[in-house]
């Protein structure tokens, strides 16, 4: 997905949705920028379902076309549609190399698997969207766990918060889908309440 200049994106939608805008040095300069714009109205509340839903979007790195797709699927699907939409975002194979620490950034997570990277109960997978269940077993391919992409591996597990949904085995480098993916919400970007109203309205 092309992105651009992620500094001025992550700015105007006024949250560290990229890797490289998660620092204090972003999160400074751009409270000194909020600061000199409070003269502004305000946007009117199309305006900020439209800015939560871009939020949503860009936070998990996909299409406004695939996420319209996510999104129709949760609204059609029984239960809490916004428990729907995180879990089908959060099935997302890319999503789960990244929430395992196989890679830092939500780009390294897709291109990993793009590059056949990622193995799924035993078959390579190369399709970021590939949605993950309850049991799966995700690997690296045996053929690509010297490649310099995981030379720093085992410091990054160390270092990685798993959520309870993912079970890591640090010596083989597994990863086990335990649970439904679900994500943590206070770690939330964005309202997912006003994405949904945003395409129901």
């Amino acid at each position: 997905m092309q992105i651009g200049p992620r500094y001025k994106k992550a700015r105007y939608l006024g949250a560290p949705v990229f890797k490289k805008t998660q620092t204090q040095k972003f999160a400074m300069r751009s409270q000194a920028k909020t600061t000199k714009k409070k003269g502004r109205g305000g946007k009117s509340e199309y305006g900020r379902q439209m800015l939560e839903k871009q939020k949503a979007r860009y936070s998990y790195g996909i299409s406004s076309g695939q996420f319209s797709n996510y999104v129709s699927q949760a609204l059609q699907t029984k239960g809490d549609n916004a428990k729907n939409l995180l879990t089908a975002l959060e099935s997302r194979l890319d999503n789960v190399v990244l929430r395992a620490g196989f890679s830092s950034s939500r780009s390294g997570a897709r291109q990993i698997v793009n590059h056949g990277h990622i193995v799924v109960n035993g078959k390579a997978v190369n399709i970021p969207s590939y949605k993950v269940k309850v049991g799966d077993i995700v690997t690296i391919r045996e053929g690509s766990k010297k490649k310099g992409i995981f030379a720093k591996l085992d410091e990054e597990l160390k270092a990685n918060t798993t959520p309870a949904w993912i079970k890591i085995n640090a010596d083989t480098k597994t990863i086990t889908i335990d649970g439904e993916p679900v994500a943590d919400t206070t770690g939330l970007l964005f309202d997912v309440r006003s994405v949904l109203e945003f395409y129901t309205r």
